[in-house]
């Protein structure tokens, strides 16, 4: 559960993005983040009842940084108006599917997967659907999974096959993705609702199967690799 001051500070950044006001406002900024690192290290450990490869991840590794890269952006506002926490293996920087949480005014969400991994990992998760195709669909098409997430995030898909896999393949669809992210977005008031972290809990076990399978499928690619 988080407090209703995180998000009324994001939404006075939203209002004052500029250095000034963040730096008059650092001690705000400060107490909040802490609440958001302690939601981050407890969500850590309820995930580690069901998905050991998470556990003792220090939660400082898995939250991003608060300051924009504006070097190549037309938008020169200095701060994301958001926290976000990047659960998985290894940190947020490590290249494996996870649990994300990410709290912003009118944006606040759940989600799950790998979103741009490098060409290997890609292909490496393209090939085990192509060769285990059966249980990568009893994994999306599960009641559980379809409970809280309706399909694999669409945008940024080939528009034909990926090289190296057959343009006949019948389910070719499921390779055409570049990410491979499923997205649950939920209501402020849930945020700040002692119902939080059941709802947080009970849509990352049912988003561990989705991960368990991209992960296992990187994994095997790293060890050929060694």
């Amino acid at each position: 559960m988080l407090s209703k001051n995180l998000l009324r500070f994001l939404y006075d950044l939203k209002e004052n993005n500029y250095k000034e006001w963040f730096h008059e406002n650092k001690p705000t900024y400060h107490l909040v983040k802490k609440e958001f690192v302690q939601l981050i290290a407890n969500t850590i450990a309820d995930i580690a009842q069901f998905d050991n490869s998470v556990k003792n991840i220090d939660p400082k590794k898995c939250i991003f940084r608060i300051n924009r890269d504006i070097r190549f952006s037309k938008d020169k506002s200095p701060y994301k108006t958001n926290f976000g926490g990047f659960i998985v293996p290894g940190g947020r920087n490590a290249g494996f599917a996870g649990y994300y949480i990410h709290i912003e005014p009118e944006n606040c969400f759940l989600a799950g997967g790998i979103y741009m991994p490098p060409p290997d990992r890609l292909k490496a998760v393209r090939t085990e659907i192509f060769e285990n195709t059966d249980d990568f669909k009893k994994i999306i098409n599960d009641k559980n999974f379809k409970k809280h997430f309706k399909e694999i995030a669409s945008e940024d898909k080939l528009k034909t096959a990926p090289k190296g896999f057959p343009k006949d393949f019948e389910d070719i669809d499921l390779l055409r993705h570049k990410h491979y992210t499923v997205i649950k977005y939920i209501k402020e008031d849930l945020v700040t609702s002692n119902k939080f972290t059941d709802e947080i809990i009970e849509t990352f076990k049912a988003l561990y199967p989705f991960n368990s399978f991209i992960n296992d499928a990187i994994n095997y690619q790293l060890s050929l690799n060694e």
